[in-house]
């Protein structure tokens, strides 16, 4: 059963906070633009797990805050307040895309707060504004620039529409349905600001991180290329890398593939 709560943060933010399950707690972040469902859908439905999905600002049901405020580090440092206030730390953490970004992060600046960490389809190791945003980036600029009605369009008739078309129809699908997400101000600047952004750790950070860690990564992947993934597991020394099913070829598999290398990892610890 899930339960929504309200957490408001040192500049009065207020983020929803969504958990089930009862047992181990893990905080596990969704992506750019997403929300709750996202992590729910992926993590694993046995018992002895308890998922936490702080809804990032502007997503989901929490507020946006301030827009200038909108970041990776920012949104680090409210997942960080959140754990010292309502957990016992240390505590796994972890998240898809952005929310693997946010939990890099997390293990680098608050390694107080981070027992077990988990980096499932990563879209950046450490650079800042890494090439394969640049979709998101496009659609943030289009929301910003063209009437509501004409974005979708352009972007599907543009190259960049057309690549991921025939090379990743998944990575397609959630950008298209961006065009719609409301309020769109909010949603153009979370994708230019997220997009130009990074976790803001080193190389040698990254590399000394010590807790046990499951990095998690799939092909047919523009947006989160498996390379990153790869990338991350043979940095950091106590990590493994797993592969899962695509969502381009089944999303079935790739909810069970997911839901599967999580929970061995977490029974493990």
């Amino acid at each position: 059963m899930n339960e929504s709560r309200l957490f408001e943060t040192s500049d009065g933010t207020r983020l929803n906070v969504d958990r089930a399950g009862e047992g181990q707690a893990v905080v596990f972040q969704h992506g750019l633009c997403g929300d709750a469902g996202q992590t729910q859908e992926a993590f694993p439905v046995e018992p002895g797990f308890c998922r936490i999905t702080v809804e990032a600002r502007g997503h989901g049901g929490s507020q946006s805050g301030p827009l200038e405020r909108l970041s990776i580090a920012t949104f680090a440092d409210d997942i960080a307040s959140y754990i010292e206030s309502r957990l016992q730390p240390p505590v796994v953490v972890g998240g898809i895309s952005m929310g693997a970004a946010i939990a890099l992060r997390l293990a680098v600046k608050r390694p107080d707060l981070v027992k077990a960490l988990i980096l499932a389809r990563p879209a950046w190791v450490t650079a800042a504004a890494p090439d394969n945003m640049a979709p998101n980036a496009e659609v943030g600029r289009l929301l910003q620039t063209l009437p509501p009605d004409e974005v979708k369009a352009a972007f599907l008739a543009g190259p960049t529409g057309q690549r991921l078309a025939a090379e990743a129809p998944d990575n397609l699908a959630s950008l298209t349905g961006f065009f719609a997400r409301q309020p769109i101000a909010v949603t153009a600047a979370l994708l230019t600001a997220i997009s130009s952004d990074g976790p803001g750790v080193t190389d040698e950070e990254v590399c000394r991180i010590a807790v046990p860690t499951l990095v998690i990564g799939h092909d047919h992947d523009v947006i989160h290329p498996i390379a990153y993934a790869h990338e991350l597991a043979e940095w950091i020394p106590a990590a493994r890398f797993v592969q899962i099913t695509s969502k381009t070829e089944s999303r079935t598999h790739y909810v069970a593939d997911f839901r599967h290398a999580m929970s061995t990892f977490l029974k493990e610890l």
